[in-house]
């Protein structure tokens, strides 16, 4: 038997990622490989019961699949889960713009710690009443009335300012998701907007810098995210996703809610004149009765009208943030809506942008840790989230390694802080022997002369 590991080895971190989503609960484990990609060591995956919209509406079905998902995750990677980057979206999700302002009292060089404090002092907004805040993130700096800067550490300067895309959520959901988290024998390292986490598993720098926008199309939501520049830009929740053209399935066609995901998966398609007239899929009845006959074209309208909806509130989204004419490399789409058949031809059909979709694949180093069948199904969109989340959790741990660097390199030289102290405490005896014995021969002058009086 393999001797057990913790998640905390300090020269190649392992991360541990919770996509807490409305149909599924995933649990990720990983560390950063040698060629830079993410090496998988085990998932976990279990049914989700308690979440809805990707807001927790059930604590104990949640922590009863969170806690059945880490089970199997630490099985697979012979690791003890502790910690994890947990994933959060729903419609409660909102987002404002903020500019703040540092003043430093020399010119040296702006370091990461200048950095951090503006952005601490960003957290201290005052937001309205149950929001609090998830996500500062930086966009533009200006330094000393030069605009335009993406990197200031290392730039010398007094005055820094700072564009900020602020992101924050409600408190009781917040609470809920961290509770269940807690209840599950887990601590949240980070909370991470699932957009975001989506964006750096299927999305590359040129694509960010070109301007594009990140559609992440899960069970109970459709996340937001444009990128332009290399910049977050624009995030948002819609409160429509995959479950909800499931529902219209199953009313359409009257048919149970397993048998409609089925058709959805096996049979959707998001254009219905892609589809044949006389072609038909036959359902089995409930309980001995007969089997019933559904169209592939109607079955295609009932979820092309749904996808339309949706298309349509993200198009929306696009048009309000100013950025659609500066997209070039157009639209990604990625969750697990984004297997449905011809959405990219429906997607560019009434927005006019191109689309592809995200593969988390790019990101992924190949590993013994897993078999091929499993490996080769976290490629999916499906799992764009769940592998985002290993990569930001990397990121924040190599982030707070060169924090904590800068902060060794400016600590004060020891030495030096002696000899000063020592010169500074021979100076006051100095002084305080003057003034003792200025006081001893004062005894024959009164007050009234010594202030000018006469």
């Amino acid at each position: 038997m393999k001797p057990r590991i913790t998640a905390n080895e300090k020269e190649n971190p392992i991360i541990v990622g919770l996509d807490i989503g409305t149909t599924k609960i995933c649990v990720t484990v990983g560390r950063r490989s040698g060629t830079n990609k993410i090496e998988l060591l085990g998932v976990g995956k279990a049914e989700s019961a308690g979440v809805n919209r990707g807001v927790v509406a059930n604590i104990q079905k949640t922590v009863g699949s969170i806690r059945e998902a880490v089970a199997i995750a630490e099985g697979q990677s012979n690791v003890d889960i502790k910690v994890v980057n947990v994933g959060i979206a729903g419609q409660h999700i909102k987002s404002i713009q903020h500019r703040g302002i540092l003043t430093k009292n020399d010119d040296d060089e702006i370091g990461r710690l200048d950095v951090e404090r503006l952005i601490s002092d960003m957290y201290k907004l005052v937001l309205p009443p149950g929001e609090e805040i998830i996500h500062v993130l930086p966009q533009e700096f200006t330094i000393d009335n030069e605009p335009g800067i993406k990197e200031p550490i290392g730039m010398a300067g007094r005055r820094m300012e700072a564009n900020f895309h602020i992101i924050s959520g409600r408190v009781t959901d917040i609470k809920n998701i961290k509770k269940c988290v807690d209840n599950s024998d887990l601590e949240v390292s980070s909370l991470v907007l699932e957009p975001l986490a989506s964006s750096e598993a299927v999305l590359d720098e040129e694509e960010k810098m070109a301007g594009v926008v990140l559609v992440d199309i899960g069970g109970g939501t459709t996340d937001v995210a444009i990128f332009h520049e290399g910049i977050i830009r624009h995030t948002a929740v819609i409160p429509l996703g995959g479950n909800i053209v499931t529902e219209d399935i199953r009313q359409g066609c009257a048919v149970l809610r397993n048998q409609a995901e089925q058709l959805k998966v096996r049979y959707g398609s998001a254009l219905a004149d892609e589809n044949k007239d006389n072609e038909v899929i036959c359902v089995p009845g409930i309980r001995g009765r007969d089997s019933k006959e559904i169209s592939v074209k109607n079955l295609a309208f009932i979820i092309q009208a749904r996808m339309e909806e949706i298309i349509e509130h993200v198009y929306y989204e696009i048009k309000s943030s100013g950025y659609e004419d500066k997209l070039i490399a157009g639209i990604v789409i990625t969750g697990g809506g984004a297997q449905l058949k011809h959405l990219v031809q429906l997607v560019e059909y009434i927005t006019g942008i191109d689309c592809r979709i995200g593969y988390p694949n790019e990101y992924l180093a190949k590993t013994d840790m897993l078999n091929k069948q499993s490996f080769d199904e976290m490629k999916s969109p499906m799992y764009a989230t769940s592998i985002g989340l290993l990569i930001k959790g990397i990121q924040t741990v190599e982030e707070d390694e060169a924090t904590q660097q800068e902060v060794v390199y400016k600590s004060p030289d020891r030495s030096k802080v002696k000899e000063i102290t020592q010169t500074a405490n021979k100076k006051e005896s100095w002084f305080t022997k003057i003034i003792s014995d200025f006081i001893k021969d004062d005894s024959g002058i009164d007050d009234d002369s010594f202030i000018g009086k006469k």
